[in-house]
C-alpha cells in the first residue's frame, strides 16, 4: 500500500513566491545597473532638450539660390588677439561672402573697447559655454558655432578658427578655393598607436572606426548639419573620451599614478570618427587647410611635447611663408599615405591658413602685404 505525498503548506508556497519575487527583482537592478554604467550616456532632459533646439532652429535647405558666403567660426579664450589683421582681410571682401561668428567666455561681448575690428562687434554667441583644453567642452562649443552660423541658409562653409590662427592668402583667392570644391577638409588619419581609444566605446565605436585628425576643419553644409544633429558619438566621447591631469611633479609618487590614467584628446578625434562612422570618408578632402608646425618632444613627460609651434616676427620671412603656400601633398606615416592636395583633379596649395601666429608674426604678414595692403607701424601704441 503506497503512501500518499504530504500537502505542501500554502505557507511554504507563499514564502517560495516572495523568495522568487525577491532574486527576480534584484537580478532586474542588477541588469539596470550594469546597463546604466556601460550605456554611453543616459540622456537627461536638459540635454535632450538642448539638442533638439539645436536642431530645431537650423533651416533645412537642400538647393540654396543666392550667393553662397564663407562663415568664419572663431574659438577663443576671450579676445581675438589678431583682429587687426582679419579686419585687413575682410576689409577687402563682399560683406555678401563672409559671416563671422565668435564663441568666447560666456559674458565677453566684442565691441569698441575689446576689438580693433568692426567686423567683429557683437559677433559673439550668445549662449556660449566655458570651455576646457582637452575637455568634451571644446568639442560641444564647436557644434554651437556650428549651430548659430546654420541658422542663415546662406552659409555653404564653414571654416573653424582659433584666436591665433592667420589666413595665408587674401579673401578672393581663400573664396574661390573652398566655393570650387564641393568637399569638407577634415584631417582624418589612423593612429594605431595611439593609446586613447577606450575599449568601452566599442558597443557604439568600432576599433576600425576610432580615427585622428586635427580639429581645424572646414565643411560644406550637409556635414555640418552632420555634427550638429549627432546624438550617437558624443555622448561616448563625453563618458570614455577624457584628458588626464597634466603632469605635476610636485605630486610625487600620486603624479606618476595619475599619468596612468586613460588619456583622450576629444577634439583630436571627435569630427574624423563622426564622419566614419557616417560613411562620410569618400565625401571629404583627408587633410586639414590649416598649417600647424609641431614640437616633438622626445621627453614623454615634458610639458611642451607635441605641442604647436608660435611663430614669432623673425620666423615668418617671406621664404618661410614660401615654403608654407608651397606645400602640395601631405604624407601620412601611420598609413603610409600620401595625400595630394587638388581641388576638382587641380593641383593646388594645400593650406589657406596657419596657426600660431603672435602678434609680431600677424604685423609682419600686414606689413608685407600677405593679406592686403596695410601699414602695421598704426598699430604700435593702439591697443585695446
Amino acid at each position: 500500500m503506497t503512501k500518499k505525498a504530504a500537502p505542501v503548506p500554502v505557507r511554504h508556497v507563499i514564502w517560495l513566491g516572495w523568495i522568487l519575487v525577491v532574486f527576480l527583482s534584484f537580478v532586474l537592478c542588477f541588469w539596470a545597473l550594469l546597463r546604466l554604467h556601460f550605456s554611453p550616456e543616459i540622456s537627461s532632459p536638459t540635454n535632450s532638450l538642448a539638442r533638439a533646439r539645436l536642431r530645431s532652429r537650423i533651416p533645412r535647405y537642400n538647393d540654396f539660390h543666392g550667393t553662397p558666403k564663407i562663415a568664419f567660426l572663431f574659438l577663443s579664450r576671450f579676445n581675438l588677439p589678431l583682429d587687426f589683421l582679419w579686419g585687413s582681410f575682410f576689409e577687402n571682401a563682399d560683406t555678401a561672402n563672409f559671416s563671422i561668428y565668435i564663441h568666447s567666455a560666456p559674458g565677453f561681448v566684442f565691441d569698441e573697447s575689446t576689438s580693433r575690428s568692426r567686423f567683429f562687434h557683437n559677433r559673439q554667441l550668445t549662449d556660449s559655454i566655458q570651455v576646457a583644453w582637452g575637455e568634451s567642452s571644446m568639442i560641444e562649443a564647436e557644434r554651437l558655432l556650428l549651430a548659430n552660423a546654420l541658422e542663415d541658409p546662406a552659409n555653404q562653409r564653414f571654416v573653424l578658427l582659433s584666436d591665433s590662427c592667420v589666413p595665408l592668402y587674401n579673401f578672393s583667392y581663400i573664396y574661390r578655393y573652398l566655393m570650387a570644391s564641393p568637399r569638407s577638409f577634415v584631417d582624418s588619419f589612423l593612429d594605431l598607436k595611439d593609446g586613447r581609444y577606450h575599449p568601452k566605446m566599442s558597443t557604439v565605436i568600432p576599433r576600425s572606426k576610432w580615427i585622428k585628425g586635427s580639429q581645424w576643419i572646414s565643411l560644406i553644409r550637409s556635414h555640418a548639419e552632420v555634427v550638429v544633429d549627432d546624438e550617437v558619438v558624443l555622448p561616448v566621447f563625453k563618458k570614455f573620451c577624457k584628458r588626464r591631469p597634466p603632469v605635476d611633479t610636485s605630486k610625487g609618487k600620486l603624479n606618476m599614478k595619475l599619468q596612468k590614467q586613460h588619456n583622450c584628446i576629444p577634439d583630436e578625434h571627435y569630427v574624423p570618427t563622426l564622419f566614419a562612422m557616417s560613411g562620410l570618408e569618400g565625401e571629404i578632402e583627408r587633410r586639414s587647410l590649416t598649417y600647424t608646425l609641431w614640437n616633438q618632444s622626445a621627453t614623454k613627460m615634458d610639458n611642451k611635447a607635441w605641442h604647436p609651434v608660435t611663430f614669432n616676427y623673425p620666423d615668418v620671412s617671406p621664404k618661410r611663408l614660401k615654403e608654407i603656400k608651397d606645400i602640395n601633398h601631405i604624407y601620412y606615416d601611420s598609413e603610409s599615405r600620401t595625400e595630394w592636395c587638388r581641388v576638382n583633379s587641380t593641383s593646388v596649395p594645400c593650406f589657406l591658413f596657419a596657426r600660431k601666429f603672435s602678434r609680431g608674426a600677424a604685423m609682419r604678414l600686414l606689413s608685407e602685404g600677405v593679406v592686403a595692403p596695410f601699414d602695421a607701424s598704426m598699430l604700435l601704441g593702439n591697443s585695446p
